[in-house]
């Protein structure tokens, strides 16, 4: 029931808090069943219920927890967890049972999905979506309240596209595509099979282009190009993958690129590639496969980062980076003489003394 003024009677407050709550509270599983499902090892005859998972300081007499770091394994005595994924090699002693899985942090991540189901939108398209001329739509798409589609789109089976998102013209979403509130995706561009665009991501903005004229003035470039998003790649909040003057921007399949990221007009990101919180890519950027990217690093233009290459925290790269390497610092170096380098920084201020007591004796 609603009150005249349009609140809801405390009745029908109450019983909505009851339907949140059974819908967030997840159903409890025997310990025999959470290890078939996440394919593990577990000492016969447990009848332990499970009700969810938590960290290890977290996690209470009903709950799952995981043990992927040998170094916290003194941690455990403290743990009320109810049962523990380990290694299947691990051989310490635990207060609780254990499940042997071959990567624990793995088979944690998979029990996630077994007691939480994040509740999915009505399939439908909502009266206030606006669909323009010559839309194509798959089986079972949700279209949400406010979202604009663009002439000449294409949006494959059970793609989910939230409210107030906006597609332009003669775009292409995949199949099982999910476009979270305020994503766009500009004009032509073309996004995958299960591919994941986060609140506010931007895919086929305009790159940064301008020619500087004589009078001191500068000219837009027209950015004619693209951008394609293979399958599975999962762009997060606040993201920008921008289109080039010509040519195709790109990022391959399975790569996963965090919030505030800028990937320039041009780039070439292969598979399975991470890219964390806030790294920038300057325009013509090549990075390889497996390729990981640590907070803050960045890339120049037209350089390549090599598969399987590692670039860590802050990291300024100025140059290529050969494949399966590990740099740092800026400019980026190698790892284990980054190492070296910042361990000397803090003499510096004592050799200074010691080197002006020396001048000082020879009578520099």
């Amino acid at each position: 029931m609603v009150e005249n003024d349009g609140r809801p009677t405390e009745a029908a407050s109450l019983k909505a808090k009851n339907l949140v709550a059974v819908l967030l509270s997840p159903a409890p599983m025997q310990i025999q069943a959470l290890a078939q499902a996440l394919d593990a090892d577990v000492a016969p005859h447990l009848e332990l219920e499970i009700t969810g998972v938590a960290g290890m300081a977290e996690a209470t007499t009903s709950e799952i927890t995981f043990l992927s770091n040998p170094k916290y394994v003194a941690q455990l005595q403290d743990s009320q967890a109810a049962a523990i994924l380990v290694a299947s090699d691990f051989t310490g002693s635990t207060p609780m049972p254990c499940l042997r899985v071959a990567e624990p942090y793995l088979a944690f991540a998979k029990a996630i999905e077994l007691f939480h189901h994040k509740p999915l939108p009505e399939r439908r398209i909502h009266p206030t979506a606006i669909l323009g001329e010559g839309v194509t739509l798959g089986e079972n798409v949700s279209i949400g309240a406010y979202t604009v589609v663009g002439d000449q789109v294409t949006i494959g089976d059970h793609a989910t596209l939230y409210p107030h998102c906006v597609v332009y013209d003669r775009a292409i979403i995949g199949a099982h595509a999910v476009l979270h509130s305020h994503a766009v995706v500009r004009e032509e561009v073309k996004i995958g099979d299960r591919v994941i665009l986060q609140n506010q991501a931007v895919i086929g903005a305009d790159g940064f282009g301008f020619v500087p004229c004589a009078d001191g003035t500068l000219y837009k470039i027209m950015q004619a190009g693209t951008v394609i998003l293979d399958d599975d790649v999962e762009v997060q909040s606040l993201t920008a993958v921008d289109r080039g003057t010509i040519g195709v921007t790109r990022v391959g399949r399975g790569t996963k690129i965090d919030n505030l990221v800028q990937v320039g007009h041009g780039c070439e990101i292969g598979q399975h590639t991470l890219l964390c919180g806030m790294v920038g890519l300057a325009g013509s950027t090549k990075v390889g496969n497996h390729v990981m990217m640590g907070g803050r690093s960045s890339a120049a233009g037209h350089l390549t980062i090599g598969d399987r290459a590692a670039v860590g925290f802050h990291g300024t790269v100025l140059q290529s980076v050969e494949p399966s390497t590990q740099v740092c610092g800026y400019p980026a170096i190698d790892h284990s003489l980054w190492l070296r380098v910042i361990s000397e920084i803090k003499k510096l201020p004592q050799l200074f003394k010691r080197l002006r007591e020396v001048e000082k004796k020879i009578g520099l």
